[in-house]
């Protein structure tokens, strides 16, 4: 028995449901688009951005001041 049968590593099995590209009722309306100063509006990210702040400043104020 020789092995020498490959199997094409790209097929896959595609369904209706996969091709159908209509929107469904469900889907949110688009209001407002978000630009990329939305991530900016979120408080998890400003709080890590002020820390970074803060440890720059209190850094260049050593090395101003006490070097």
């Amino acid at each position: 028995m020789s092995v020498d049968r490959v199997r094409p590593l790209g097929c896959a099995i595609i369904s209706r449901e996969m091709l159908d590209t209509q929107q469904s009722e469900a889907a949110p309306q688009k209001d407002e688009p978000r630009g990329c100063l939305f991530a900016l509006s979120q408080p998890p990210l400003m709080i890590f951005l002020a820390v970074i702040g803060c440890l720059l400043l209190m850094a260049a104020l050593h090395d101003l001041l006490l070097l």
